[in-house]
């Protein structure tokens, strides 16, 4: 046995310590593996302990979702947004407690990660039915919505019953459309264990498969992407969702029943829905054809005017650029009969005070139609995004006059004013004699700013799809 330079160390000695380090190492391992588990197991739900209770020990609660439009995604900016990230992060703030997500691929592995207790709720677009009401339990119903099968526009109508038959049809595995359609037999239906409902969707647009089946709502927004899909059939007409966790929660499932009371006695789960559904139900399938080719054909050319004006003057570049869009579809020579031109469809007194030489010209135009629509955002400053910007378009388009007029009697009817959701019934009353006749600026036509704020919002969500990762955003 060698010496170490500089010390003489007995033979005896050193197996001696060898012996004892060899016993002691493998301790350490075996403790510290047994403090991992310990973590582990402190972060896992308890099956004993009522849930809520280990969330607040905890200072945390943990989300089961899955990454869909109409749960969670990452937006452009790669912040986790979405309608169940923004009502579970509603939820836990009135815990007191930190929220934190775990993603999976698809419905099934969703609910067997609640079934192996790997997080508090799973809040991924679930359906109550009868089957997965043995087995966990439930929060208050924030959506209804139909079950459509969706295949691509180019198949056979579907009429009835009948006409089913010969589909071959895949669906989400473990999804509640499988209860739906156990009973179809004139159907030959199997379920896909690795796709998630909207990736579905895709392969029935590309004709990888012929048919799949959704929810209203996700194939409302999905099909603006896919223009190809289309609804054949109903299967289901009125299906719950809610959010679910294991049955021993009690305490949780009250906490939850009383923060949905208040949630939606704020008008929280109406602005939510305004947020993310508000403007899809808006379809026309040769606008949005259009649209989609002319960003590769038409918009080249301006897109540089757009992040400019937009930047110099708080906008958002695919906001300004799809408002021009529904303005002008970007034709630089465009003009209405009431004599609004170019492609910001400006009148002649609003460029004029703009300094805007030549209606015609684009690059003034645009540059004038950003800081016009900064001037409405200014308007109600004091409103909170993305309200503020929904108002200043209203604005915008039916002029501040009549905004203004909508906004007293939005106040009339006990309405308010600055929440677009509210704005969106008021403005058409605008058209209405009962209503416009006490109105100091009179008649005007308040459905027009309705869907103009609507188109344009569905198109700016287009174009951010389309340069998530490029610089018109």
């Amino acid at each position: 046995m060698p010496d170490v330079p500089g010390i003489k160390i007995p033979q005896r000695a050193f197996i001696f310590l060898w012996l004892v380090l060899t016993l002691l190492l493998p301790a350490c391992d075996s403790a510290d593996e047994g403090k991992q588990q310990k973590v582990r197991k402190e972060t896992a739900p308890s099956k004993t302990t009522d849930l809520l209770d280990t969330i607040k020990q905890r200072g945390t609660l943990i989300v089961l979702t899955s990454n869909q439009p109409t749960t969670c995604f990452y937006d452009r900016d790669n912040q986790l947004t979405g309608p169940e990230c923004e009502m579970t992060r509603h939820f836990a703030k009135s815990l007191g407690v930190e929220v934190q997500y775990r993603m999976y691929d698809s419905t099934k592995a969703v609910l067997q990660a609640l079934r192996e207790r790997e997080g508090d709720i799973a809040a991924a677009g679930l359906t109550v039915n009868e089957k997965r009401k043995q087995e966990f339990d439930f929060g208050p119903v924030y959506q209804e919505v139909r079950e459509y099968l969706v295949c691509h526009r180019t198949g056979k109508s579907i009429l009835n019953k009948e006409d089913l038959a010969g589909l071959e049809i895949v669906v989400a595995a473990d999804s509640n459309y499988l209860e739906s359609i156990k009973n179809y037999t004139e159907m030959t239906w199997a379920p896909d264990h690795d796709l998630n409902t909207s990736k579905l969707l895709q392969q029935v647009a590309e004709k990888k498969i012929q048919c799949t089946i959704s929810d209203s709502n996700l194939f409302s927004i999905e099909r603006r992407y896919y223009t190809e899909l289309q609804n054949k059939y109903i299967f289901a007409e009125h299906s719950e969702l809610a959010w679910a966790f294991n049955k021993n929660g009690q305490k949780l499932k009250q906490a939850v029943n009383d923060w949905f009371r208040d949630y939606v006695e704020s008008g929280a789960r109406d602005a939510m829905q305004e947020k993310y559904y508000g403007f899809v139900e808006i379809f026309d399938y040769v606008d949005v054809h259009t649209f989609l080719k002319r960003i590769e054909t038409r918009l080249p050319q301006y897109r540089e005017y757009f992040i400019d004006a937009a930047t110099k003057n708080g906008i958002e570049p695919a906001l300004l650029a799809a408002q021009s869009y529904q303005e002008s579809h970007w034709d630089r020579k465009a003009k209405s009969p009431t004599g609004v031109r170019g492609i910001m469809m400006l009148t002649q007194p609003v460029a004029k005070s703009l300094g805007v030489t030549s209606r015609l010209d684009a690059k003034q135009n645009i540059y004038a139609g950003a800081k016009f629509l900064a001037k409405m955002k200014k308007m109600v400053e004091h409103v909170e995004e993305p309200e503020r910007t929904w108002l200043a378009l209203a604005a915008y388009n039916v002029g501040r006059g009549h905004f203004r007029d909508a906004q007293a009697l939005a106040r009339k009817l006990g309405k308010n004013p600055d929440n677009w959701h509210e704005m969106k019934e008021v403005l058409p009353l605008l058209s209405e004699k009962k209503y416009y006749r006490d109105l100091r600026y009179g008649y005007a036509r308040g459905s027009e700013p309705v869907r103009y704020v609507e188109r344009i919002r569905s198109y700016e969500d287009l174009l951010k799809a389309r340069f998530s990762s490029e610089s018109l955003k």
